[in-house]
């Protein structure tokens, strides 16, 4: 273990000693103590490098490769079952262990999968792409190589726009475009288990031969906040067409991010690959890390080196893995065992033709589902409701088709029923975590609940005790609920009075305040007269015949 920790403290230079202080990385700031070389975003996406000498601007650059998983029954080029932590070597065939005489056969649905996508990101698809071999040598690619598209993809030059807040804030929200310079087809590989403690490797190819799609971003990223906020918009995309599930837990969504600084006005430094990065917000902290890291560096004196590094989750850095290949070192050649993919439109498609044999890019176009952006305008549009909401909304899967229930269930208006949804019940979600579809509360309980408070038959107070006795999923109607724990709304107003009486009579002082001019004040007693009826009195009431009271 000491040796390890030793490895990785090189590999990490001196920053790695403060990050252990659990300094916390993210943009506009970093593991930098005050008053050693910090690294902070501007408005245009440069960076600032603060030493003795004064401010030297720096410009980051981030461009990022993306592995898809493709949503199919099987894999690529065979017939064999794509299945999360089935047991190990139990989804192989012939033609994924490369025993000698297998051919592959191109999977029609992975195809279909690529073409949708590129359409979603405004790529041109090419009607004709070609296969190529890339040679590497793992344990766990048996051929020695990986069938990808190097020279001629499936689809090129599209482009991703995406959102992201100004200082955190959600009402303050920029949009921002990253090139797309290609996607495409290629063979997962399979999967290297290490067993330290005998000494061994074992692997495990239930994964090799699954089709991906790859996709290759230009660099016109400049930080960690807006690496993650474009793959988070880009899954949301996969997720809505149904080419990936893009659960990044489960390897169907993986990040290389490449990294590289240098001055106005001179050529782009040497760049770094973060390979692997499983997650959004450690694609974050790792981009936002790399880019500290080389910026001390070069402030140093030292240099960049061309290297693939990974990210180390636990403790907030980048380690060094491997130098970096070059496409010499791939031996890239064209695959023999297949022909061109040729695609069509409603224009090529020959006459007479088997659509069952074709692929119709314009049949797939037309099919295209809503995507995120849109969806965020028509809730907008529709509902009325704030745009940062729709973007709450559209993060967590099934909730934009929640609030439209409830909206239709009940008789609040959807700027009402959105605070409830994203303040109450995301809050008890997140607080279990739980998924939408594995709420107790359903859209009709949480409908009829926010019927009985628009009507006005229960307090907002007693609301809130209602969805917490749903939560717990007796099986309870809101009403049989309000009912049994006796919270309706408090209805005989010369009881509601003398309470406000009592109130105003044991609050000597706050009266005193509230006579003077300090309105606020009223609101510590109507939480009391709140408190006393145990949330049964209606607010707007209690406030009226209290200011009535005290102008008496």
């Amino acid at each position: 273990m000491a040796a390890v920790l030793a490895m990785v403290a090189r590999g990490c230079g001196g920053v790695w000693r403060r990050l252990r202080q659990r300094c916390a990385v993210r943009p506009g700031s970093g593991p930098f103590p005050r008053g050693e070389r910090a690294v902070a975003c501007n408005a245009r996406g440069g960076m600032m490098s603060a030493g003795k000498s004064g401010l030297t601007p720096w410009i980051p650059v981030v461009g990022l490769e993306i592995h898809a998983q493709i949503s199919s029954n099987s894999k690529l080029f065979s017939g064999s079952q794509v299945q999360f932590a089935a047991p190990p070597n139990s989804l192989v065939s012939f033609f994924d262990a490369s025993l000698p005489g297998t051919l592959p056969v191109l999977n029609r649905r992975c195809v279909e999968a690529a073409v949708m996508t590129g359409l979603a990101l405004n790529c041109h698809i090419n009607k004709k792409s070609l296969f190529d071999r890339k040679h590497y040598f793992y344990a766990d690619l048996p051929a020695g190589y990986q069938i990808t598209q190097q020279r001629v993809p499936i689809a090129v030059n599209g482009s991703l726009s995406y959102s992201l807040c100004i200082d955190n804030k959600m009402s303050q929200m920029v949009t921002k475009t990253v090139r797309i310079k290609q996607i495409q087809l290629e063979q997962d590989s399979g999967k290297s288990l290490h067993d330290d403690a005998r000494s061994q490797t074992l692997v495990d190819l239930n994964r090799a031969g699954v089709g991906l799609m790859e996709l290759v971003m230009e660099p016109d990223m400049c930080c960690g906040e807006e690496a993650a906020a474009a793959v988070r918009e880009l899954q949301l995309i996969l997720q809505t067409l149904g080419s990936s599930q893009a659960v990044m837990a489960e390897g169907q969504l993986r990040v290389d991010a490449n990294v590289s600084v240098h001055h106005p006005g001179e050529p782009y430094g040497v760049r770094t690959e973060v390979k692997n990065i499983n997650s959004i917000r450690f694609l974050a902290k790792a981009v936002d890390y790399e880019i500290q890291r080389q910026i001390e560096e070069l402030g140093n004196g030292g240099t960049i080196s061309n290297e693939t590094r990974a990210f180390d989750s636990k403790l907030g850095c980048t380690v060094p893995m491997r130098d970096k290949e070059g496409k010499q070192d791939y031996r890239f050649m064209p695959e023999p065992n297949l022909p061109p993919l040729i695609l069509y439109d409603a224009k090529s498609l020959p006459a007479n033709m088997n659509h069952q044999q074709v692929i119709n890019i314009d049949w797939i176009r037309e099919r295209l589902p809503d995507l995120p952006s849109v969806k965020r305008e028509k809730l907008v549009e529709q509902y009325g409701i704030l745009p940062e909401h729709s973007f709450t909304l559209l993060n967590e899967d099934g909730l934009p088709e929640f609030f439209e229930n409830v909206v239709k269930q009940t008789q609040m208006k959807p700027k009402k029923v959105i605070g409830w949804i994203l303040n109450d019940l995301l809050s008890y979600l997140k607080q279990h975590s739980l998924t939408v579809k594995e709420s107790p509360v359903s859209s009709f309980l949480l409908a009829d609940l926010l019927n009985l408070l628009e009507k006005k038959e229960i307090s907002s107070t007693a609301a809130k005790q209602v969805l917490a006795e749903l939560w717990k999923g007796k099986g309870k109607t809101p009403l049989e609920t309000v009912k049994e724990q006796k919270l309706e709304l408090l209805q005989d107003q010369k009881e509601l009075e003398q309470i406000c009486q009592a109130v105003i009579d044991g609050q000597e002082n706050e009266v005193m305040a509230i006579k003077a001019g300090n309105q606020k004040v009223l609101n510590k007693l109507i939480g009391l007269v709140q408190k006393k009826t145990q949330g049964r009195s209606n607010p707007v009431l209690v406030k009226q015949l209290l200011e009535k009271k005290l102008s008496e």
